[in-house]
């Protein structure tokens, strides 16, 4: 099942892919996730009974988890390939691999539609970068899973692109966050597919920007697959129905090319999978150094 959050009408709905048409449910994605997909049959039957249906095509697509909780939880390093392309820019550095997943977070301020513009201010930094990710979304949540329970505990997967600022991430003292919460950079979709219908264990992940291929990889190279890192996060740690969890990019990331690739207005980037579809943004010049009224 394709669950998707639309702008519809002047209201954010929830709806149901069916085909190459959305069927709209009186269900909040909140009100699914929190059910779990022992309820998707109830799903079904309000999308089979929905009076109107709306081409997909012509739907303003949301983020799928409109509005999260809290940060979106994020694995960093998480392809070694992409860990060691790394190298010569820590400065020196030598990090062994990690024995262990490494954990960040987004803000939620990050998050947009599959198809929204991607928010690049010139004057803060020339140093965008894209990273193509797999997501996925939690239920019922808990604390101390097992890996063996993982699976469980979640609701489905999605696609993310993880933009990302490397000048101001080294700025604030090489942490992450910062340079990974910029308002409007965390395109997220297109739709969340629910759990019992796809295996995450060997999945192409693609990332064209204005159509040349840079990054290609499968999720079979993860350096902890995701039982792994819902087992280490969850360590001590509540998750709840809900939280998002981006699980890492592999090599090919624009600050690691020769000359290095980075975001300006203007291009296209598409973060693409099968079974999970695409998303497809433009980069637009905002003025994220405005204070907001």
């Amino acid at each position: 099942m394709k669950i998707a959050s639309l702008l519809h009408d002047g209201a954010r709905r929830t709806g149901i892919v069916m085909g190459t048409q959305i069927a709209p449910v009186p269900f909040t994605l909140a009100e699914m996730v929190e059910a779990g997909l022992s309820a998707a049959a109830d799903w079904l039957a309000a999308a089979r009974d929905a009076s109107k249906r709306i081409p997909l095509a012509e739907a303003r697509l949301l983020p799928p988890v409109p509005h999260p909780e809290r940060n979106v939880f994020c694995a960093g390093w998480n392809y070694w390939d992409h860990f060691e392309e790394g190298r010569p820019l820590r400065g020196g550095i030598e990090a062994p691999r990690p024995e262990h997943p490494t954990f960040f977070t987004k803000a939620p301020g990050t998050l947009i539609g599959p198809h929204d513009p991607i928010a690049v201010d010139p004057s803060l930094s020339d140093t965008w970068d894209y990273e193509a990710e797999l997501a996925l979304v939690l239920t019922p949540g808990g604390r101390s899973i097992s890996r063996a329970a993982a699976p469980a505990h979640v609701f489905g997967y999605l696609l993310a692109n993880d933009v990302s600022v490397r000048d101001v991430q080294r700025r604030h003292g090489g942490q992450w966050f910062k340079g990974k919460s910029l308002d409007g950079t965390l395109p997220l979709g297109p739709f969340i597919v629910t759990a019992d219908a796809f295996d995450p264990a060997d999945v192409q992940l693609e990332c064209l920007v204005n159509g040349e291929t840079v990054q290609r990889a499968s999720t079979a190279l993860m350096a902890f697959p995701v039982p792994e890192l819902i087992e280490a996060l969850s360590l001590g740690l509540t998750l709840r129905p809900g939280d998002i969890l981006l699980t890492g990019t592999p090599a090919g990331v624009g600050q690691s090319r020769t000359p290095p690739l980075f975001l300006h207005p203007g291009d296209r980037v598409v973060v693409r999978a099968a079974g999970l579809g695409a998303l497809d943004n433009t980069v637009i010049a905002t003025d994220l150094a405005a204070p907001l009224g």
